[in-house]
């Protein structure tokens, strides 16, 4: 089998999409000198990919139907059994459904994806599968995960375990859903502008982003590499800790890694906070969009590491209040550039291309008028000023992203947590579908600027469910220096060992 050869008038668009002009003549003497180099791609093509082998069997799966999915949380459910024995013996794990499960229906809660079937295994699924782990199904995310709200899957929204109605959080909106309901124990999900964290701290879980590059993203579709992040949505603390400790680790397909440091987080669960500086950063409360209540919650829960040995004080850290502006050129021309233009790769990358997902995504082009808003907005954004800009400020914000890490670096030389609310608002409700535009956009992007900065810094972060406003969780986000996750989860096992949140 042979790649096809251009057409003089495939070249011809080319030629002037390349700024160039040239006779019809020309572009035949530079088709015939081509000729040896498409002998090059007929000799890639005739090879097999080097793919990762799939270790264990599985069955497609199923579609739930209404009665069986009241949150609309579930995109499949199956049963993908892994080892015999290991750390997740026993153990169910549904994961967010941009993670690749070979055979299993992958669609990203995009339309544009829906059909498309993964050949691999994410090394993650992987490695939970060699654990004992037991995956049981795909948990809806939001439009290619663009929303920190629940309302853009194509096939509808993802409500709240606590309220009906209301947001689940996003982008891996059905996997807080299903881990708040209880219905999983752990989940998989994934963040690049707060999307483990936010469905988190809104559904009453627990989720941890881990520094950036300490758990592969191979085999997960990716937005921006530089801020990409997936990791653990739990029901409580030492789960959290387990599952992480599963998945976390170089694989040596992920140029994202650059030496990982790991630890035994679940050994750390109970050690307690004697003797850990914990700072209240002033800027991640009172905003604009922040509710009292909540506020009121974080604050609160921060006091109580007092009665359990660590010190607590204010700090200020006035480049938070700067960080969502860094990560917005990052986010959504990076997005723009990689996942859409790019076809969810680019080029530049020395890691696993899964080339059926690059291939299938690819069409969007033919059908992107049903692309969520949330989605076309970021695009718009990313492509004006990747145009008529030059990507000048995308490279602007990666330089700025590193004044923003030495700034939390700086506090964390003299604080071991810092402590702000993980969403400074309760879940809101979900946009019906006569809702503007405006409200629309608004309900995907409001909450995230808490979040945001920290997959810019590549700082871990995790969200504690402290309490309940008004009848909804209430997050509080503890960030930790560069791989001392373990520090969290010290402060974390802590407070959850101080009682039920739901009743602080």
């Amino acid at each position: 089998m042979s790649v096809k050869r251009p057409t003089v008038e495939q070249m011809r668009d080319i030629v002037a999409g390349l700024h160039m002009s040239m006779g019809d003549r020309e572009i035949i003497d530079y088709l015939t000198i081509m000729e040896d180099t498409f002998k090059a791609y007929d000799a890639v093509d005739a090879m097999p990919d080097n793919l990762p082998k799939v270790k264990y069997p599985r069955t497609p799966g199923y579609r739930p139907p209404a009665a069986e999915n009241p949150m609309n949380a579930w995109y499949v459910k199956s049963e993908v059994r892994g080892a015999a024995t290991g750390p997740l013996e026993g153990r169910k794990i549904v994961l967010k459904d941009n993670v690749c499960l070979a055979g299993v229906p992958m669609m990203n809660g995009a339309s544009t994806l829906e059909g498309y079937t993964p050949d691999v295994d994410a090394t993650l699924v992987t490695r939970i599968l060699d654990a004992g782990g037991t995956i049981v199904g795909k948990a809806h995310s939001e439009y290619f995960c663009l929303s920190g709200g629940s309302h853009t899957n194509a096939t509808g929204p993802v409500h709240n375990p606590y309220r009906i109605g209301h947001t689940a959080g996003g982008s891996s909106s059905g996997s807080g859903a299903l881990v708040g309901a209880g219905e999983v124990e752990m989940a998989i999900g994934g963040d690049q502008g707060g999307s483990i964290r936010m469905p988190a701290a809104f559904c009453g879980a627990y989720g941890m982003k881990g520094t950036h590059g300490l758990v592969p993203y191979t085999g997960v579709m990716p937005i921006e590499p530089t801020i990409d992040h997936a990791g653990p949505i739990t029901g409580n603390v030492r789960d959290n800790a387990l599952l992480l400790e599963v998945i976390a680790g170089e694989d040596g397909l992920d140029p994202r890694q650059y030496c990982p440091k790991i630890d035994r987080y679940t050994q750390a669960v109970g050690m307690g906070v004697s003797g850990l500086r914990i700072g209240i950063v002033t800027e991640g409360f009172g905003r604009p969009e922040s509710e009292a209540g909540v506020d009121d919650k974080v604050r609160a829960a921060a006091e109580m590491y007092r009665a359990l040995g660590a010190s607590v004080e204010e700090v200020s850290i006035p480049m938070h209040l700067m960080g969502p502006a860094i990560w917005t050129p990052i986010a959504l021309e990076g997005l723009t550039d990689i996942m859409m233009h790019g076809n969810g790769f680019a080029t530049g990358w020395e890691g696993l291309y899964v080339t059926s997902l690059l291939d299938y995504h690819a069409n969007w082009r033919a059908r992107a008028n049903e692309l969520s808003k949330s989605l076309k907005i970021s695009m718009f954004v990313g492509e004006y000023m990747q145009k008529y800009y030059r990507g000048h400020y995308y490279a602007k914000a990666q330089n700025l992203s590193r004044v923003l890490r030495a700034a939390y670096d700086d506090a964390l030389s003299r604080y071991d947590i810092l402590v702000m609310p993980t969403v400074p608002m309760t879940a809101p409700p979900i946009p019906g579908p006569d809702a503007s535009l405006a409200l629309y956009i608004q309900s995907a992007f409001e909450m995230v600027n808490n979040t945001a900065p920290f997959d810019c810094s590549g700082h871990p972060a995790m969200s504690v469910p402290c309490g309940m406003s008004q009848g909804l969780p209430v997050g509080m986000m503890l960030i930790g220096k560069h791989y001392q996750e373990s520090t969290i989860y010290r402060a974390a096992g802590a407070f959850e060992s101080l009682g039920d949140w739901r009743a602080m």
